[in-house]
C-alpha cells in the first residue's frame, strides 16, 4: 500500500474544513502536531510530531511513528522498549494542521521515555509567586536506566 495525502493548498477553505480530502498542513519543517490519547480513558498520553512518512508509515502499519526532532528521523514509538502504540483511530482537526490519535498502549503501559503511563506526569504551580512543577506521584512503570541504558 502506497499512501499519499491531497495538497492543502489547492483546495478551498470549504474542501479543507467540510470536505473529505485527507491534507494534512505540515509546517514549515514539514511536520504536524499529533496529540495522542489513550483509547477507553481517553486520558492525553503524550504529544509528539509526524512527517509524511511516519504519517504514512502509522496508516500503513497500523502502528505508530513519530518524527523525531531531537535525532532528526523516524521513530517508531516503543521500537526500544516494547511500548509500541496500536492506531484505534486518527482524527485531524478543522483546518488539517492537529492530528489526534487514539491509541492502545502497549508493553506494560507506559507511552513516556521515563516509564510512565503519560508524559503529563507534572503540575504546575505558583506557590509565592514562584513556578514550580509538582510530581503527580504517577509511578514508573519500567525503569528507563534498564530500558535505554541511560
Amino acid at each position: 500500500m502506497s499512501i499519499t495525502f491531497a495538497d492543502p493548498t489547492i483546495l478551498s477553505h470549504d474542501e479543507l474544513e467540510e470536505g473529505t480530502a485527507f491534507a494534512p498542513r505540515f509546517d514549515a519543517q514539514g511536520l504536524v502536531t499529533a496529540v495522542t490519547t489513550e483509547a477507553g480513558s481517553g486520558r492525553v498520553l503524550m504529544v509528539a510530531h509526524m512527517n509524511a512518512q511516519s504519517l504514512a508509515l502509522t496508516l500503513e502499519t497500523g502502528e505508530v511513528h513519530y518524527w523525531s526532532r531531537s535525532r532528526a528521523k523516524i521513530w517508531k514509538k516503543g521500537e526500544s522498549s516494547g511500548e509500541i502504540q496500536k492506531l484505534i483511530e486518527m482524527h485531524t482537526d478543522c483546518d488539517q494542521d492537529v492530528l489526534l490519535l487514539t491509541v492502545e498502549q502497549t508493553g506494560r503501559g507506559a507511552a513516556c521515555h521515563t516509564g510512565r503511563k503519560s508524559c503529563f506526569y507534572r503540575i504546575v504551580k505558583v506557590d509565592d509567586g514562584a513556578v514550580k512543577l509538582l510530581d503527580s506521584g504517577e509511578p514508573r512503570l519500567f525503569d528507563p536506566k534498564a530500558v535505554y541504558g541511560l
